[in-house]
């Protein structure tokens, strides 16, 4: 764990153009994670092994709670994107154990990019269920005086994904740094494990909050009319 700065560092500069550590972390760790899968997506046995079963359970446990919050005919849509940050920011907080490096998830940057991709699909996923017509209609009730509000939220709701994960993730370093500079090396397990705790803790939070807004961007084809075919095209 590194407590160098409140910020991250700056690791390359390409034609003067600073490259900062969670930048090249997070390209890094996407790198490694999409390798991984492809790998595993071409040893798929039906005899499977002991990483072929992790990676099994790690997919059921992610899908029951995906069909939890959203509708069963929604689930293998949503669960690709939902199962994708859990394990990306699990992996993002777990840098941060690996000696001289940081996790990328104490920038600002990375949980602001992760909380805009979460904005984007939560529209995206909304627009396909109900038609683009029938879900921007859904700010306008129960009465369009409503609309500035609805439109706040949208924004406040993206702001505090971003600032929490970001605000945990650097305050969890910062008191670990703290707790090594006074005692030493002397309870390096139980800060470990603290560490790996709130990992899970914060990946797994982020996730469900993303699922909510996804699942009640999906419930307005609930209050809506049916769509029609043009409309779900358009």
């Amino acid at each position: 764990m590194n407590g160098e700065g409140l910020g991250s560092r700056v690791w390359l500069t390409i034609a003067g153009m600073p490259l900062h550590e969670s930048v090249l972390l997070s390209l890094a760790l996407t790198l490694l994670l999409a390798g991984l899968a492809a790998w595993l997506g071409t040893r798929l046995s039906a005899r499977p092994g002991r990483i072929q079963m992790a990676a099994e359970v790690m997919v059921v446990l992610m899908r029951d709670a995906v069909a939890e919050v959203v509708p069963g005919a929604a689930v293998p849509r949503v669960l690709p994107f939902i199962g994708t940050l859990w394990v990306f920011i699990l992996s993002a907080n777990l840098l941060g154990l690996v000696p001289g490096l940081s996790a990328p998830t104490r920038d600002i940057s990375v949980t602001g990019a992760l909380a805009f991709l979460v904005f984007l699909a939560v529209h995206g996923y909304g627009v396909r269920e109900a038609g683009w017509r029938a879900y921007l209609r859904h700010y306008l009730e129960p009465s369009p005086i409503l609309l500035p509000f609805h439109l706040i939220s949208e924004f406040t709701r993206t702001l505090a994904l971003a600032v929490r994960l970001f605000g945990n993730m650097m305050s969890l370093e910062m008191a670990a740094l703290l707790v090594l500079l006074v005692a030493g090396f002397l309870v390096p397990v139980p800060l470990l494990l603290l560490h790996v705790v709130e990992a899970l803790v914060q990946a797994y939070i982020f996730g469900m909050l993303a699922l909510i807004y996804i699942g009640s961007a999906i419930e307005v084809r609930g209050d809506a009319t049916p769509p029609s075919s043009t409309e779900k095209e358009q």
